[in-house]
């Protein structure tokens, strides 16, 4: 993959959709998958050379500041081990929609309560699928 020169993106900023109930979200994410922070569920990077980089999911009880935007995603979230956060899941009631072990990476997917897909990666090889 060439190397783009000059600014460029480098990392995720956040994910920002209308829920029924933001704080009832909100506090789904820190139960659930233990994603917490002041500003909503906060994912910290710590191979960023940015001093305290972050990303968000953040929940809007409207779509004010999504418009013009149109739905239709789904979450992708990075974690160190697949198998057993699947484990633990399970273990405290969470449905799990299913797995799969791609070799170059493992799945699994579950709902959020406002029925948003969340996709749950742990990346096993350092090259791109293809």
């Amino acid at each position: 993959m060439a190397r783009v020169t000059g600014p460029r993106v480098t990392g995720l900023g956040g994910v920002f959709y209308v829920a029924k109930d933001p704080a009832a979200t909100r506090a789904w994410y820190r139960d659930v998958l233990g994603i917490d922070g002041p500003y909503g569920p906060q994912l910290a990077w710590a191979d960023e050379p940015r001093a305290n980089p972050y990303s968000l999911i953040s929940h809007f009880s409207d779509d004010e500041y999504i418009k013009p935007g149109a739905g239709g995603f789904m979450i992708n979230l990075r974690v160190d081990d697949c198998d057993a956060m699947v484990s633990d899941l399970r273990e405290r009631g969470v449905e799990v929609l299913g797995t799969a072990d791609e070799g170059y990476g493992k799945f699994a997917w579950l709902l959020d309560p406002d029925g948003v897909k969340i996709e749950l990666w742990e990346q096993v090889e350092d090259e791109l699928p293809g």
